[in-house]
């Protein structure tokens, strides 16, 4: 309901006070009784009945505004509650001191639950980041260890090794994103740099599974973090890796600054393609691997997001997806 909207509180008053109507009008009829009995004059019956309907509707038009000015307050008390709580007005019946009571002991409990969750959850991201710092020493020497010799056990080995280090760096950057993490340094950067960082991290994976990279160097600068844009053009490879089979990848990027990232994999069922985004969603191709998570995607939209990147994907079953990130930014102007 909203202040604007004077009928509603005029009905909801009327409603409130309906028993001091019906009351009135029993007293009306009981006087209107009695007169009649002692026959007098309908003019002074009608005389006297005007008068108090008057003086009536006078009353309760001084009341409406005060009701009206009490309903404003409270609306805006209801907009800032979680501050304004101590600022309610003086109640003026016992109903009106219970229920202010009420609310304050609800806001107390409210409190303490909101403390008590705050420390348990700093302490569970403060353990998971520790957690999964740790984890990445032995990864990192499981990584070395297999490099030592190049044998087809060991290159598949490592290749389940990357896979562990990706879904480790996930949860990491999961912690962060969902903490509302200030993490971002926003300033010009140089494109190709940012994606070679992560062509090279994948160039074993693509390798391993004999696919084709196409990547012409471009001469592109855009205003990003660096950190987190690599991390959602890995995950888009991530995911052509993973879903291709033969062909391979194409990374692009047009005139307009788009950048493009197209593989020749099993594509997306169309009913999957608005989701896809989605938190947890993993659509026909996750339940048919029966390894998907559906973080992955949800984690670059994500990112895109808080970059204020735009990402879109098309997909045609059986011919292969193109993830498209728009990084073009209007120029702002000092005049």
């Amino acid at each position: 309901m909203t202040k604007g909207k004077w009928y509603h509180i005029l009905g909801k008053f009327c409603v409130q006070y309906r028993m001091t109507a019906l009351i009135f009008a029993l007293y009306s009829g009981i006087f209107a009784m009695i007169f009649s009995l002692y026959e007098l004059e309908t003019e002074a019956v009608l005389y006297a009945a005007g008068l108090c309907v008057l003086l009536t509707a006078a009353v309760l038009s001084v009341r409406f505004v005060f009701y009206w000015k009490a309903h404003v307050r409270r609306q805006r008390l209801v907009r800032n509650v979680e501050v304004e709580l101590d600022e309610l007005p003086e109640p003026k019946t016992l109903a009106e001191a219970d229920y202010q009571e009420m609310l304050r002991k609800l806001k107390e409990s409210f409190d303490r639950n909101l403390t008590a969750w705050q420390r348990e959850r700093q302490e569970s991201m403060e353990y998971y980041m520790t957690w999964v710092h740790q984890i990445k020493t032995p990864i990192s020497v499981m990584g070395m260890t297999l490099q030592g010799e190049d044998t087809e056990e060991h290159r598949e080995l490592q290749a389940e090794l990357f896979r562990i280090e990706q879904y480790v760096e996930m949860a990491l950057n999961w912690m962060r994103l969902g903490a509302g993490s200030s993490d971002f340094v926003f300033r010009e950067y140089e494109l190709d740099g940012i994606i070679r960082q992560a062509v090279h991290k994948y160039a074993p994976q693509f390798i391993r599974k004999r696919l084709r990279l196409s990547y012409e160097p471009v001469d592109v600068t855009v205003l990003t973090d660096e950190k987190w844009l690599l991390f959602l053009i890995e995950q888009i490879l991530s995911n052509a890796v993973k879903y291709t089979r033969t062909g391979g990848v194409t990374i692009s990027v047009t005139p307009d600054k788009i950048l493009q990232i197209a593989d020749t994999g099993i594509g997306i069922a169309p009913e999957d393609v608005p989701r896809i985004f989605e938190k947890g969603f993993t659509g026909y191709n996750g339940r048919a691997d029966k390894k998907s998570t559906g973080l992955g995607l949800y984690l670059c939209g994500l990112t895109a997001d808080r970059l204020s990147h735009k990402i879109t994907v098309e997909s045609t079953v059986g011919e292969g997806t193109v993830f498209s990130v728009d990084l073009h930014r209007d120029t702002l102007e000092v005049e």
